[in-house]
């Protein structure tokens, strides 16, 4: 079973949970920018969070299916059609035999996953399915292309009311290794300041913006290259902060104010240009109660799907389907 890809935006790409353990020969994690749409999607594909899934960043595509299948719409809302009627987002639904699926823009939010019934079966590199595109490790999905699956077992069609995190908010973070290089009257500043998510930004960070003076710390030319994760928030020279996402690089010499808790991550990446953010210091403590919570949310998701109910005005085939089971006629 296939998605025959007919058009694609320019960044979308195969993604799933990343590749673990190569740090040390310069190699990040990559994976998808919002993890949290992985397991939504296999919670309405029921199936396992581990598979592959199509990132779409920014622009979806058209897509034609080859057999029947299932597919899941997740992250970042964005318009969807089947065969020129809409579809729900957050939803899995059927795709018969020649059936087009159609994916515009992101409506709020910056990346939205297509998911298909027994995962993305492409080539496994080191572990994973993802593409690293500033490691040139894979390549963006192109016209003409095939999104081939394994075996699906299900056949429902579910919706799943999703985490709110596409319009900015509250990112916890936690001391990171160079914290102490910024004094308190700075540190207190950083946290009471609104910051703005800016326009550069990709797989490797993104930019976020504030209209006050920018956040040196002491000696920061002086720092030496240490190990970099992703949410790490870097500054650069000019003391403008970078969260740094899943393709960022391995080592580097910018001062780092703090880093962003991996279950905050999904709300960093989903923050549309313009979006408002703030920072909030927790414990390390916290930040391990906080992630462990963060786990038992996924672990539920599956318990938190419920069927998709169609509307009629949807179903443009309506007079073929057998609404009320055995009734012969209305006059006997």
């Amino acid at each position: 079973m296939s998605l025959i890809v007919h058009q694609i935006g320019p960044t979308c790409t195969i993604q799933d949970q990343g590749r673990i353990g190569y740090l040390d020969q310069g190699l990040s994690r990559s994976g998808a920018a919002d993890i949290l749409a992985l397991h939504e999607g296999a919670a309405l594909l029921g199936q396992s969070p581990e598979f592959a899934a199509l990132e779409m960043a920014g622009m979806g595509g058209a897509f034609e299916a080859t057999q029947n299948m299932r597919i899941a719409l997740t992250g970042a809302r964005m318009q969807a059609s089947i065969d020129g009627s809409p579809v729900a987002w957050n939803a899995s639904h059927h795709l018969g035999p020649g059936q087009r699926l159609v994916i515009g823009a992101a409506l709020q939010g910056n990346y939205g996953y297509l998911h298909l019934g027994g995962g993305i079966d492409s080539e496994v590199f080191l572990g994973s399915r993802s593409a690293h595109l500033t490691a040139r490790i894979g390549r963006a999905v192109q016209p003409g292309d095939r999104l081939t699956c394994g075996p699906d077992a299900g056949d429902a069609s579910l919706k799943l009311t999703p985490s709110e995190r596409f319009s900015g908010g509250v990112l916890r973070v936690v001391a990171s290794f160079q914290t102490p290089l910024f004094d308190d009257a700075t540190l207190d500043r950083f946290a009471r300041t609104s910051f703005q998510r800016g326009a550069r930004a990709n797989r490797m960070g993104m930019q976020v913006n504030s209209d006050g003076d920018g956040f040196a710390a002491t000696g920061q030319l002086n720092i030496l290259s240490e190990v970099i994760t992703p949410g790490d928030i870097q500054m650069t020279g000019t003391g403008d902060p970078f969260i740094l996402l899943p393709e960022c690089q391995t080592t580097g010499g910018y001062p780092r104010i703090a880093t962003v808790l991996p279950c905050d991550m999904p709300r960093a990446a989903q923050t549309p240009a313009g979006g408002a953010i703030t920072f909030e210091f927790v414990t390390l403590d916290q930040a391990a109660d906080l992630h462990a919570a963060f786990l038992a949310d996924l672990a539920r998701l599956p318990s938190k799907v419920e069927a998709l109910v169609r509307d009629p005005h949807d179903i443009p085939d309506l007079l073929s389907y057998q609404l009320i089971s055995g009734v012969i006629s209305a006059t006997d």
